[in-house]
């Protein structure tokens, strides 16, 4: 019995010291695990797009959180002068990303036939695959070569004049795509979207990259847009990218995303649907085509700018999601209902909030507010969509804010495109909600 005992106790030490020495070794190596597996795979596009399909909601920057505690020294953003253009050239080719300006917002650009290429802007973005990307090109010519419709075609034909009316410039023409077009670029929608653009170094980019560059605004998905080399870095600043800096010269002047055309050929007559509102207008397009014989009767043009809240269906065109272009901190929109005289000084919610105006809507707010600024006091809407993006990104980092509002714009016969733009900008921005009071 005694014996017995001895070794049971025996066995109950080394037992305990078994379990200690695996406690001490296995420890490091679980902290280690904790610290990389978000390296390896949350920074995979292959993470990014199941992500992207789930049902799960996770923060905007969650990626950023993750990356920052390995990638720091192995990934870090970098500004570079336009005198590097011709390096920039040499990334895209090699498979590289680099974001440069462009009239509109500044582009997260990469080799547009290039697979591998494309997955790092879907992952560096957080972007979800059925999100297309628009293929930058230098010339016609290159567009049609990445365009399904042959060049004496009616539908080849009515591209060829589109483009020569507003290309160089903000208009986006999307088609079905050849067949050596990656799926991957286009959602998998069988159209693939093209725009030459007029900014110079944008075209100098294209020029020494020689290929066709795909880019998207260069944020992360649902942030608002960049139009400064700074606002690329404040986003992706942990990423591997050269960020062509150009804020000297104003860079882009129209403010806004470029218009996004969809152009469909059915044997007999043909469609043109707007798609995302910009500089170029729905009757700018109609316009141009009624100027020649052949195209009078045969096209039609329409707006249908819809609004998607799932991410998992694939769309033609970017820009489509309800949530978009939004700062990180809640915003609205104050329903054009609304009287300056509703103002109550004692609403504590006001001294909290930042109001961003248009043509004076929201002034009475301007004193009670705890930041306050007017795109255009004038109602120039030019004028409005270059600040627009600046102003949203100003609004979200003034200290104190919890909430950012500006003025509902109503639709109108009189509006111009970029007061139609702009309108879909705030709107999406706020995520749809209007309120009727503060």
């Amino acid at each position: 019995y005694l014996e017995c005992k001895r070794q049971l106790m025996l066995s109950s030490r080394r037992a305990r010291r078994f379990v200690i020495h695996c406690s001490i070794f296995s420890f490091p190596l679980c902290c280690c695990f904790m610290l990389l597996a978000p390296r390896f795979f949350f920074q995979t596009p292959a993470a990014v797009a199941w992500i992207s399909h789930s049902t799960i909601t996770f923060p905007r920057h969650s990626f950023r959180l993750f990356s920052n505690t390995m990638t720091t020294q192995t990934k870090r953003a970098r500004i570079v002068s336009p005198k590097d253009l011709e390096k920039c050239g040499e990334r895209l080719r090699s498979g590289d990303l680099v974001a440069f300006p462009t009239e509109t917002v500044y582009g997260l650009g990469c080799h547009a036939l290039n697979e591998s290429a494309i997955q790092k802007v879907f992952s560096a973005k957080e972007r979800p695959l059925t999100d297309p990307l628009i293929v930058h090109v230098i010339s016609t010519l290159d567009a049609q070569d990445l365009w399904a419709a042959s060049h004496d075609s009616v539908e080849g034909r009515a591209l060829q004049l589109l483009a020569d009316k507003f290309w160089p410039g903000p208009l986006t023409l999307v088609a079905k795509a050849a067949s050596h077009v990656p799926s991957i670029v286009m959602a998998n929608t069988g159209h693939v979207a093209c725009r030459c653009p007029s900014h110079e170094i944008a075209r100098k980019l294209i020029q020494a990259a020689q290929v066709p560059i795909a880019a998207p605004s260069a944020n992360k998905f649902g942030h608002v847009s960049p139009t400064k080399a700074q606002h690329v870095h404040d986003d992706l600043c942990n990423e591997d990218v050269w960020i062509v800096n150009d804020d000297e010269n104003g860079t882009c002047h129209v403010g806004v995303e470029s218009t996004v055309a969809k152009l469909e050929w059915t044997g007999e007559s043909g469609t043109i649907t707007v798609l995302r509102q910009g500089a170029v207008s729905a009757n700018d397009i109609a316009a141009c085509l009624q100027q020649f014989e052949e195209f009078k009767d045969v096209f039609t043009v329409n707006v249908k700018t819809k609004k998607q809240n799932k991410q998992d269906v694939a769309q033609v065109s970017p820009g489509q999601c309800y949530r978009h272009y939004s700062p990180d901190i809640p915003s609205f929109m104050l329903s054009s209902d609304w009287k300056n005289d509703n103002v109550v000084d004692h609403d504590t919610s006001i001294s909290t909030t930042v109001v961003i105006d248009f043509q004076k809507k929201l002034d009475s707010l301007e004193n009670h507010a705890l930041a306050y600024r007017d795109l255009s006091a004038a109602g120039d809407s030019s004028e409005a969509a270059q600040a627009v993006f600046e102003t949203l990104r100003w609004a979200e980092q003034v200290e104190g804010a919890t909430r950012i509002v500006f003025p509902e714009i109503i639709d109108s016969e009189e509006a111009d495109s970029l007061t139609l733009a702009l309108k879909d900008r705030l709107q999406r921005a706020a995520s749809g909600v209007v309120m009727d009071s503060l």
